[in-house]
Order: structure tokens, then sequence, then C-alpha cells
């Protein structure tokens, strides 16, 4: 073809009336004290460099819709990002490190997203990262209990990033709740970065791939065994 004006699909899309599907990506993020030094300094960097990289994909795959949410928690937990932004319109503010760990006050703000407000139109099923260093010091079991009594918990594809050698695999693993997706397990900045983009980018890719498969998590298992980086050299 000549060199005509590129074509916007999603433009495209909206004007022939077909509503694209919204995927939702909502991230959890650590900021207790035991975050402090380079380990936040690396989340932040991640973020930074996955961004990016996630509205490209966006832009791969225009009949989805992607948006963002991102939530910190420490001593208490609150949105950053409360509501769920178009990618291209994200632009990350580095976060600082300080408090406790209250995971189970995160889970309760993830409820409150995942409920019939927060989901409205034709909605894929979400993507709902937690990255931590630690163990909780709140009410983890309550707030684990609310967040899989909301509407779309059950069908949201869960991720969760153990930060560092100390972190606590078993609360991850029961946030997670599926055989095959075990916590990525980042021990050096490295290994974050890389695990933070496959998080945000993966499922998306995903989305835009269906699947006959029994079940659609395993092929994304698969994808994430595959994309493990070498993390032999144990930092954190």
């Amino acid at each position: 073809m000549g060199g005509g004006a590129s074509v916007d699909w999603s433009d495209q899309m909206g004007m022939m009336g077909v509503e694209r599907r919204q995927l939702q990506v909502i991230l959890a993020l650590d900021c207790s004290g035991s975050m402090r030094g380079d380990r936040i300094a690396s989340l932040n960097y991640a973020l930074r460099t996955a961004l990016p990289e996630l509205r490209g994909v966006a832009e791969d795959n225009p009949e989805v819709d992607v948006r963002v949410r991102v939530l910190r928690f420490a001593t208490g937990a609150s949105w950053i990002f409360p509501d769920a932004l178009p990618v291209a319109d994200l632009r990350w503010t580095d976060l600082t490190a300080d408090g406790e760990t209250d995971m189970g006050a995160a889970l309760v703000l993830l409820a409150e997203a995942l409920g019939g407000a927060g989901m409205t139109g034709r909605q894929l099923p979400p993507v709902v990262v937690i990255a931590s260093d630690g163990h909780p010091t709140d009410d983890f079991e309550a707030g684990l209990a609310v967040f899989f009594a909301s509407e779309h918990a059950d069908a949201a594809i869960r991720i969760a990033i153990a930060i560092g050698t100390d972190a606590d695999l078993e609360v991850l693993e029961r946030f997670i709740r599926h055989p095959r997706m075990k916590p990525l397990r980042a021990n050096n900045a490295t290994a974050l970065v890389e695990h933070i983009k496959w998080a945000t980018t993966a499922p998306v890719k995903a989305a835009s791939s269906p699947t006959n498969a029994p079940d659609p998590l395993a092929p994304l298992a698969q994808s994430r065994d595959q994309a493990e980086p070498d993390d032999s050299q144990l930092i954190w």
C-alpha cells in the first residue's frame, strides 16, 4: 500500500458499533517497610519498564480494551489509580516504602474493584497481580474471604510475585488458589523486572488467543514456566 494515513482499528470498531471487550489489569503492590531500598527501587523500575510494553501489547490487540488499576498496601491500603485507566493514559509515579504489611486490607479493596459497579460492559476475566516481600500483619483471613466472595474473583487470573527469599509463599498460594499457578519468585532485581513484565503482558496476549483447553489457565501456566528467568544469583 502507499503512504496513506494509518488506520486506528479501535476507532473503526467503535464506528461500526462493536463494543470492545475490556480487560482490567489490577496491581496490588507491597510498600511496607521491608521493601525499603533496593526492593522498592526495583519495583518502581519494573513498572516503568513494563507499562510501555503493556501499551505495545494493547496496540497489537486492538480488539481488547486494556485498562489498569493500581493500589499500594503498607499500614492500610489505598488506590493510586482507582479508576480503570486506559493503559495509554497511565504514567507511573514512583512509590515509597514504609509501615506494616496490611495485605488483608488490600484484598478488601480488590474485592470492591471486582464488584458489579467496577466491571461494567463486556468484560474479559480480570488480571489481579499481588507483589509482596513479607508476611501479612493484619487480618489476612478476613480479607481473603471478602475477596473470594466478590463477583469476579473466581474467574479472575490471579498472579502473585514473591519478592525475596523470606516472602510468605503459602499466603500467596492461597490467593492464587490454582494447582498449576505458583508464585513467581523474584530474588533479585532482574527477576522482579521480568516477572512484572510477564504478569502484565502475557494475560493480554492470552486473551487475544482463545484456547479450547479444559483449563484456560493451563497455557498461561506453561507460558510462565517458559518465561522463568535465571534466578541462580540470590540477592534478596
